[in-house]
């Protein structure tokens, strides 16, 4: 079985180990940088500049207190070369990987230039170009990504995005970010706090996803120095600002109004859907019996995690092995000082639609590792969770901690295999810890 997979992200990444652990005959083309946007433009680099921002706020925290004597004073030159730097490196480990797990790395651009015709099932593989190079498959993994979506504003071709920030000279001292999602939320704390002036100009509501208790305390506690602006239309981009329906916003402008899937490739052979997502159904099969695709190019759930789990199940199902994507429930994160954690489902963005049944329990964050010396002015973080009590199912649960991004998946597993509140009477936890997760289960464990 010769598999062919277009794109080195994470979908295409962990289709490609996949594949060739199931003794398939993997190619796997990446134009550019093994890891895709996650690694080198989008998570990874929130990441590294979050732990920076967590280490500026911690030491005015700690000045403040009198424990140290200096403010730090932070290099954004040195900190985008760092970050290059370790992203450079992972991308090598990436690599490594890829290529022990007995798949071949090509770096170049993919074309798909013919497909063999088969008998009355149809297509039944076909050649990818690269360089003047063919490359013939039996089956193919597209997992090509995306990019900014890029609204029809006038100038909007003038205004930056996440793919420039790691070309920054130096911090914006004012930055419009136009968005209303995890993007533009997570740039914004960003950016405030290194010292621009932040605003997200929002189309609609800011964070319609999330529970407006969290959304709230983040406003509050997290993103204190950023204004949001809901119900604002954006009327033109200058390289000077923004014309609005609440009048001119000078500054630098940032897009962060979603994502577009690349899928031009395959704009002629498969099906395309209304936002240009490759269509697929559960097996991530395209409309072309021998072409597969995962990842952001469908245009599903949109995150690192959810995209490898695609590829593994296009990379089985290419290699004749049954598998079927789970959607039903996702534990999803926004970056900021402290993550943001919350589950949803492809379906609706609540996990239950009889709110009005379920118990819901919230408690402020603990102190612990990460949340110790925020403890004295109370900003510890705030979990809250919902059960039907009738049921003993967990119906909701979302929460700010340092630690909510590593609970909530397991959290969101134990509920897909249907735990109930009362299987958690006897749970025992780690300590120290600030996850509260447990702590409302336990409470829940004594109704449920």
């Amino acid at each position: 079985m010769k598999i062919v997979i277009i794109g080195g992200g994470p979908a295409g990444r962990t289709s490609a180990m996949e594949a060739a652990q199931l003794e398939a005959e993997v190619t796997l083309i990446e134009k550019k940088h093994i890891g895709g946007t996650c690694l080198h433009e989008g998570c990874m680099v929130v990441c590294g500049l979050n732990d920076v921002v967590r280490f500026h706020e911690d030491s005015k925290r700690f000045k403040e207190m009198g424990i140290t004597s200096g403010e730090s004073q932070i290099d954004y030159s040195k900190v985008t070369q760092g970050i290059k730097e370790v992203t450079g490196k992972i991308e090598h480990v990436l690599k490594y990987e890829t290529r022990e797990s007995g798949a071949e790395i090509v770096q170049g651009e993919a074309k798909i230039i013919g497909r063999e015709v088969g008998s009355e099932e149809g297509d039944i593989g076909g050649i990818v170009e690269v360089d003047g190079v063919d490359y013939s498959y039996d089956k193919l993994i597209i997992a090509t990504g995306s990019r900014p979506s890029i609204p029809p504003i006038p100038g909007a071709e003038t205004a930056l995005t996440y793919k420039d920030v790691l070309d920054f000279i130096e911090v914006p001292e004012t930055l419009n970010i136009i968005g209303s999602g995890v993007i533009a939320t997570e740039f914004a704390g960003i950016f405030s706090s290194l010292g621009s002036k932040v605003k997200v100009l929002c189309r609609n509501q800011f964070l319609s996803n999330i529970d407006p208790e969290i959304k709230n305390y983040a406003l509050k506690n997290l993103l204190e120095g950023v204004e949001v602006i809901e119900n604002v239309q954006v009327d033109e981009i200058t390289d000077n600002g923004a014309s609005t329906s609440n009048g001119p916003m000078d500054g630098v402008v940032f897009l962060a109004t979603g994502m577009t899937p690349n899928s031009e490739i395959a704009s002629k052979l498969v099906e395309i859907g209304p936002k240009r997502e490759i269509i697929v159904n559960n097996h991530m099969k395209t409309s072309a019996p021998s072409i597969y695709s995962a990842g952001d190019v469908v245009g599903t759930v949109g995150n690192t995690p959810v995209a490898r789990m695609e590829g593994m199940v296009a990379a089985r199902n290419a290699c004749g092995i049954s598998a079927t994507m789970d959607y039903s429930l996702i534990a999803q994160s926004i970056t900021l000082y402290y993550p943001i954690s919350f589950l949803v489902s492809q379906k609706s963005s609540k996990i239950n639609s009889k709110e009005h049944e379920d118990l819901k329990v919230r408690i402020r964050g603990s102190g612990g590792p990460g949340s110790f010396w925020n403890v004295l002015d109370g900003s510890t973080g705030f979990t809250k969770m919902s059960a039907d009590l009738e049921t003993g199912n967990i119906t909701g649960a979302s929460s700010i901690s340092p630690s909510s991004r590593t609970s909530m998946p397991y959290l969101a597993k134990m509920i897909k295999d249907g735990y109930k509140t009362s299987d958690f009477e006897d749970f025992i936890e780690t300590h120290p810890s600030t996850d509260a997760i447990y702590k409302l289960l336990h409470f829940l464990a004594k109704y449920g």
